[in-house]
């Protein structure tokens, strides 16, 4: 049966919003498909504004992924700013999608990316706007199965009463997977209803269905056991790996938003995974092993974007883009075949030990030297080897003198601020380096125009990372390093003003903490939170640490547990944690070991990179069937870069 467009109803609201602009739709490159042609329909929601979910590479890919299969169709829906959901309940106005906008309940599956966990309330609001239960115990056949990716999925607990399913890893190959198992369910007349096909789901090994494992608690609050309750439901979920990105080069023909959005450009990935082992990275552990894109491909995905988009910004995108062992030629080659147009190439934020002055004036040879960015995350050589982000000193000053010699003017550096061991002096050090750093740019390229920004965010411990045991640097301390450190650097009258600081405060970091950490009992507290008007807490003019922490009061009140439970406690090895069940494909015994590793200040343990050393025996190659896969022949059982620092 044709599901019919709400617009001509939200036609008559948009005047009355902000930015109306974002809910109107009709982007180049989306795609609208007949409904009645179709029989698997996906909703992708990223869960934020418009303008922060559109450039989403994730939804991106998926949603093309999806429709370029027969007899399937995927629509885009993000977050509606409050003006927006004050008019939608006054008026009725169901959750829609931007593509068609269709009613979000119609469709068979809602399929939430979430990159962050600030995003929790926004899916409620999402679900309650929409007419779908808010708990997945509420739910009937006539509503969606609710599914999460992303990230913040690797612990979907405090979540875990809202959701259907969950899915872990990269989401090509298991979202057809799913949309093949839906088809067949419908096919033969829906057996079982919604239960039928979750337990299908939940039989793959490879989706995971909270409501089909029970939780028990020991009486000091810890998780004694998660038990499956349904015959033929795995003890463990896994998460899935896509091992040749060649086949899978998308986007193709990427969104193009008709809104301002955060990142207007053509992004290629061009690898998945790391294995720097980064202890604090999540994303470094989650998404092992290391699967590069080839040249060739990269090239192919590049031109044909631009083409199909018109972006004038091509972004090379991964978690460490400069240790692509073919860096080198495919900036050149790009480079090369833009040279004399306006589209120009960017990396995200470089390793230190990975830049190259070469690389960078690849980079810009059809742009301006606007500035570079470099991540020593700790402020001190002791905390470095902390986090084994093996950066010394005297690499950075060397690269950043470097850099100021062949042009640049400008270096961003980006610490963190609650480091596991971290002391007062790791974090006062970020003063020294700075005006090092400043210090050494005017002395070599004789000028006082040098400006060095210094970004700090607060440390929190992720799951699936070496310091998921680890306790959160409270608030308190967090702030009264930061303020120590802002009068460091303005107190020094020969380099302070040539040096920008900007943090971010403990508090919110606290809350991100607490939904990464948690449990079911955390899903009480964001429920809560919503009831009382949150929305967007994500965004600090939204954001609110005391209606967070007078929720968690109310979420946790009966429990035993309360907000520095999930915090700044440490966990012991023994603890069963709240992702235990669910398989990154990482030892379990290989991240404790890293964790006491780290504990050595100075004499902290290092662990190389593994794509140019001996393995170090993580677990993911033996337990997800993979291999680390690279495209330089050269580069075999030795350390070596893909570029040599100047």
């Amino acid at each position: 049966m044709s599901v019919e467009s709400l617009f001509p109803r939200l036609e008559a609201l948009l005047p009355q919003v902000s930015k109306p602009i974002q809910y109107v739709g009709g982007e180049l490159n989306s795609v609208v498909k007949d409904w009645d042609e179709t029989q698997v329909r996906w909703a992708l929601m990223y869960p934020d504004a418009y303008e922060v979910g559109v450039p989403n590479q994730g939804v991106q890919i998926l949603y093309e992924v999806l429709n370029e299969r027969e007899g399937v169709l995927a629509e885009r829906a993000y977050a509606v700013w409050p003006d927006m959901e004050k008019l939608m309940r006054e008026h009725g106005l169901p959750h829609f999608t931007v593509d068609s906008h269709r009613p979000v309940r119609a469709f068979d599956v809602l399929g939430l990316s979430f990159a962050s966990e600030m995003g929790y309330t926004n899916m409620l609001t999402a679900l309650d706007l929409a007419g779908i239960p808010r708990r997945s115990a509420d739910r009937t056949g006539q509503d969606p199965i609710v599914l999460a990716g992303g990230h913040s999925a690797f612990n979907p607990e405090p979540i875990a009463d809202f959701l259907d399913a969950v899915v872990l890893g990269d989401g090509e190959e298991i979202t057809l997977a799913i949309t093949e198992i839906i088809r067949e369910f419908k096919e033969e007349g829906e057996p079982g209803g919604r239960d039928g096909l979750l337990l299908r789901l939940a039989a793959t090994g490879g989706v995971y269905v909270p409501r089909f494992y029970d939780v028990s608690y020991h009486e000091d609050g810890r998780i004694a056991a998660y038990t499956p309750n349904r015959p033929g439901v795995p003890n463990t979920v896994l998460k899935h790996t896509v091992m040749d990105l060649d086949q899978w080069p998308y986007p193709k023909k990427p969104i193009v938003p008709t809104a301002e959005s955060v990142h207007e450009r053509y992004s290629v990935e061009i690898f998945r995974g790391c294995t720097r082992g980064c202890r604090f990275c999540q994303a470094g552990m989650i998404t092992r092993p290391v699967r590069e894109r080839n040249q060739q491909t990269v090239q192919k995905m590049v031109e044909k974007g631009v083409k199909a988009s018109g972006f004038q910004e091509v972004g090379l995108l991964s978690l460490s883009s400069a240790d692509h062992s073919e860096i080198g030629g495919i900036a050149k080659n790009l480079a090369d075949h833009y040279e004399g147009t306006n589209t120009g190439l960017s990396l995200p934020s470089t390793r230190v030990d990975a830049f190259n002055i070469d690389l960078a004036n690849e980079l810009t040879r059809n742009g301006r030297r606007s500035g570079l960015t470099f991540a020593p995350e700790g402020g001190s050589e002791r905390m470095r080897r902390v986090i084994n982000k093996m950066v010394t000193e005297e690499d950075l000053i060397r690269t950043v003198t470097a850099a100021y010699a062949a042009g640049w003017r400008q270096v961003k550096l980006y610490f963190m601020c609650g480091l596991p061991t971290e002391e007062e002096e790791d974090v006062l050090a970020i003063a020294d380096l700075a005006t090092e750093v400043i210090r050494t740019g005017r002395e070599v390229t004789g000028r006082k125009d040098i400006r060095c920004t210094v970004s700090i965010g607060g440390f929190v411990p992720k799951p699936q990372t070496p310091f998921q045991w680890a306790a959160q640097t409270s608030h308190e301390d967090v702030d009264a390093r930061l303020r120590k450190l802002r009068d460091r650097l303005r107190g020094d009258r020969r380099y302070g003003k040539s040096i920008g600081l900007r943090y971010h405060e403990g508090r919110p970091s606290i809350v991100e903490g607490l939904l990464s950490r948690g449990d079911r009992r955390v899903g009480r507290i964001v429920e809560e939170m919503w009831r009382s008007g949150g929305r967007f807490d994500g965004w600090s003019e939204h954001f609110s640490y005391d209606r967070w922490m007078a929720a968690a009061e109310a979420g946790l009140a009966g429990t035993g547990v309360d907000v520095d439970w999930f915090t700044t406690r440490e966990r012991d090895e023994d603890e069963v944690l709240p992702w235990d069940h669910l398989d990154a494909g990482l030892d379990r015994s290989w991240l404790w070991q890293d964790w006491q590793d780290s504990l050595h200040g100075e004499e902290s343990l290092e662990v190389d990179d593994c794509r140019w050393n001996p393995c170090y025996d993580c677990g993911v190659c033996p337990s997800m069937g993979t291999e680390i896969q690279i495209n330089d022949d050269q580069a075999q059982g030795r350390p070596m870069l893909p570029l040599t620092v100047l």
